[in-house]
């Protein structure tokens, strides 16, 4: 189905989506096969159900693109999500002379739940621009310095692709 790799520290595992049916989520974690079923219980919690236990885990979007705060218990770490895609708009953000960190994009498919920009907005770093719906998940996802709305290239109601660019900040 998918392919993307997470990193988190020094480790980087690749994981590989190989079915999802409703809550349920048959994922490849380097050489472990793993059968989910992830429910969220409220905004940015998530009950993970794995054979007969149970996870609750607090994940939120960081400051920075495609890197999540994970929490489990009392620890916390930093997950940074790449696959082909942003690893291709990286570099064609990068050909074109566009700053990358000018972009604010989605690395999963999902579909725009709320904008809360528009074009010419002067927003602060660390601002909630727009929420996205993804895998039964909202997220917010926010600018990642202070600056002006360039374009706004998403609506409310949109379905997206992963990695599509949805907000450009000049």
């Amino acid at each position: 189905m998918s392919s993307i790799q997470l990193k988190s520290g020094k480790r980087t595992e690749p994981v590989e989506v190989l079915e999802k049916n409703g809550n349920k989520i048959r994922i490849l974690l380097g050489e472990e096969e793993y059968l989910l079923d992830i429910v969220k219980v409220e905004k940015n919690i998530y009950s993970v159900i794995r054979g007969n236990k149970i996870y609750d885990i607090e994940v939120a979007l960081s400051d920075r693109k495609n890197i999540y705060s994970v929490k489990y218990k009392c620890n916390s770490y930093e997950v940074e999500i790449v696959d082909a895609r942003m690893k291709y708009m990286q570099n064609r953000i990068e050909s074109s002379g566009e700053n990358f960190e000018n972009i604010i994009s989605c690395p999963m498919p999902g579909k725009i739940v709320r904008v809360m920009v528009k074009e010419g907005d002067e927003v602060k770093a660390g601002q909630v621009v727009i929420i996205v719906s993804a895998m039964k998940m909202e997220s917010e996802y926010k600018s990642g310095k202070t600056g002006i709305i360039k374009e706004v290239l998403v609506a409310q109601g949109d379905v997206i692709e992963a990695n599509k660019p949805l907000i450009i900040l000049e």
